[in-house]
């Protein structure tokens, strides 16, 4: 078997078997591409069904040189990922990353956003151009629904449920939800919709997609990380802020707020809570009014 058609097969296998997005697919193809690049730099002439542990423990201390631990533990769940789809289709009898350790990474908690702050960085939205209607929806729905960047630019009209209170998300791996949308959120979005939308020259293909930019199609990942990065200069806030940040804010104000955290994972779509958790900055005072308001000898 070729490295080609292993590949292949294998992001077939993410896409129907795991239902993983194009985005996840496609990193996890990299990280097969990255060994192939290696293998080649090094004229080793093997294939994906006889590499053995040997020289993948070499790739992994070459590329551990030029990136963090973060990074290396990334390529090697994803190296070991791959062997193993190798191993449950009988194309190989063992995975040799199994004895290969990912380096020992601490969790990273994300940088959240005080209401403040996020009331700030919409302030600095222009209102006086075109798109400044728009801009101001963005963040109030980034940050009033919980979404990614990928779940917001494929938004659609049809998407919106305003009388029950609800919008309709595609998240990960076509996976859809129903997420509670507040009035404030409803009232920027039908600013946006009613009074700058309804003007532009909508190309073909984007009359249902709610964000579109200014020749009338759908908005990219790219200008959405754009637009949140000048607002944030513009409001002088010395954090890494990205879009996803206001997701991060919407999870952790939710739950210092009393919020469920079962609650919290459904409207996040996680599938494992675990990976709510991650999202959550509670401090101590918060763990402390939560045992003294719940706890039977508080």
């Amino acid at each position: 078997m070729k490295w080609s058609h292993a590949i292949k097969d294998y992001e077939h296998y993410l896409r129907i078997e795991r239902g993983l997005s194009d985005n996840s697919i496609i990193n996890y193809s990299l990280d097969i591409q990255r060994l192939i690049k290696y293998l080649e730099s090094q004229d080793i002439k093997t294939g994906p069904l006889s590499i053995e542990k040997e020289i993948l423990q070499q790739f992994i201390y070459e590329t551990a040189k030029l990136v963090n631990a973060r990074s290396q533990a990334r390529l090697i769940s994803g190296l070991k990922s791959f062997f193993n789809y190798l191993l449950f289709e009988d194309y190989r009898e063992t995975n040799p990353m199994d004895l290969i350790e990912a380096p020992k990474i601490g969790r990273k908690l994300p940088d959240t956003l005080s209401l403040e702050e996020i009331d700030l960085i919409i302030s600095k939205v222009d209102l006086s151009k075109a798109e400044g209607e728009r801009n101001k929806a963005i963040i109030e729905t980034l940050y009033g629904c919980g979404l990614r960047v990928s779940e917001l630019i494929n938004l659609k009209l049809s998407d919106l449920f305003f009388e029950e209170g609800f919008i309709n998300v595609t998240g990960k791996g076509d996976k859809q939800r129903f997420v509670p949308i507040g009035d404030v959120t409803q009232k920027y979005i039908n600013i946006y919709k009613d009074q700058i939308r309804n003007h532009l020259n909508i190309q073909s293909g984007h009359e249902d997609t709610l964000f579109l930019n200014r020749r009338g199609r759908q908005l990219t990942r790219a200008m959405i990380f754009t637009i949140v990065k000048r607002l944030v200069e513009k409001a002088g806030i010395q954090k890494n802020i990205s879009p996803h940040t206001f997701r991060h804010s919407f999870a952790t104000h939710l739950l210092e707020n009393g919020a469920d955290l079962r609650a919290i994972q459904l409207m996040l779509g996680h599938e494992s809570i675990t990976t709510t958790e991650i999202y959550m900055h509670v401090d101590r005072s918060h763990l402390s009014e939560v045992m003294n308001t719940y706890h039977p000898r508080r």
